[in-house]
């Protein structure tokens, strides 16, 4: 199979979908990989590491998409890339589709079989490939929430761990998923006071065992919310509903009641936000401000540490790829029912209930 790495266009997305130990893995089993000229740069390979792995560099974007049956990227084709996508191609990357209607138009109007990372789904319920990217982003969530608590930064001027004498933040969570226990753990260690709200108590009695003492962990109620999220410095989301567009928590009227300078970095912006207020934001202009509220909605938070983000990542996309190139889309589904959950488009068909609930659309099963 002809496989193409494409050079990430998103902005500051410096990840690339395949390392060259990767590439070596793919052509060993026998593919052909086409990688675009310095798709790798951002991450720290260059293109003579693909080279050596057996991969051929591409210079012209047509050429690379008009030959490839498998591509392989990072983030969601932009509107510029809509037109590369052949009929019957594979795409392969994170999708957030429930979140973006044109792109879900695009996706089924080119015919194309597109795979969304964040919808492979084992059947204990954990998504594997979603999990290191939430995780890298959890962690980063309470890191950009200090920095932006800074006063220069239009924060309340709140230090995350406080002094001897003076209280650390208050920051709340909203979610107890990966990115939620990552962001209580970074959040923790930073010495903050931490509250995390879930909506299922059987998670939230698991997590006790573990967080005892540390974390306070309540269950999701929109007035136990409203209360925590009115007097905090730092509100997370991380709410996640597989393929779906994500539950509105905090409502405009809620932020309006915030304290002024405090900061909300929504996660869940992904899959539309979590909180009324959230827009998508990138990391060349990543805040703005509502009701003197600071929001951090950046949607590719992973993109700013690639080393990290691109080797986790590819350690848990490579065996897939290494499945869909050697026996096909279909017989791939058939034989792992995890993959096939994350065919969100099947040549022109919606086959993810949520993304069809999002926007309307006829829910098909795939082929």
């Amino acid at each position: 199979m002809i496989i193409a790495v494409p050079k990430e266009i998103k902005d500051n997305e410096f990840r690339v979908s395949l390392t060259p130990e990767a590439v070596g893995t793919v052509v060993r089993a026998g593919h052909r990989v086409l990688v675009e000229r310095n798709a790798g740069q951002g991450s720290g390979y260059s293109d003579q590491a693909y080279l050596t792995a057996g991969a051929k560099i591409v210079n012209d974007r047509a050429r690379l998409f008009g030959e490839a049956e498998l591509v392989v990227k990072v983030k969601e084709p932009l509107a510029s890339e809509y037109p590369l996508l052949q009929k019957g191609q594979t795409l392969f990357t994170f999708l957030h589709l429930a979140a973006d209607r044109p792109l879900t138009e695009a996706l089924l109007q080119r015919e194309v079989i597109a795979i969304g990372y964040e919808t492979i789904q084992l059947p204990d319920g954990s998504l594997p490939v979603l999990r290191p990217m939430s995780a890298i982003a959890g962690r980063m969530s309470v890191l950009m929430g200090a920095f932006y608590l800074q006063k220069i930064h239009g924060g309340s001027g709140v230090l995350l761990p406080g002094v001897p004498g003076v209280p650390p933040a208050r920051v709340v969570i909203l979610g107890a998923g990966t990115v939620g226990t990552n962001a209580a753990q970074m959040a923790v260690g930073l010495g903050g006071q931490v509250t995390l709200f879930h909506c299922e108590t059987d998670r939230l009695q698991n997590l006790d065992a573990a967080v005892t003492g540390k974390i306070i962990l309540r269950l999701s109620k929109p007035d136990l919310i409203e209360q925590a999220v009115l007097s905090a410095d730092l509100v997370v989301g991380a709410v996640l509903v597989t393929g779906a567009k994500a539950p509105k928590l905090v409502s405009r009227r809620l932020v309006a009641g915030m304290r002024r300078g405090s900061v909300i970095a929504d996660v869940s912006i992904d899959q539309g936000g979590c909180v009324e207020t959230a827009r998508p934001t990138t990391h060349s202009d990543p805040v703005y401000v509502v009701d003197g509220v600071v929001h951090y909605c950046v949607a590719n938070m992973p993109g700013a540490f690639p080393r990290t983000a691109t080797t986790a990542l590819v350690n848990v996309t490579l065996p897939y790829v290494l499945t869909l190139a050697g026996m096909g889309v279909e017989e791939a589904c058939r034989r792992d029912s995890g993959l096939a959950k994350g065919v969100n488009i099947y040549k022109g068909k919606v086959t993810h209930p949520g993304v069809a609930e999002a926007h309307g659309l006829k829910f098909e099963k795939g082929s």
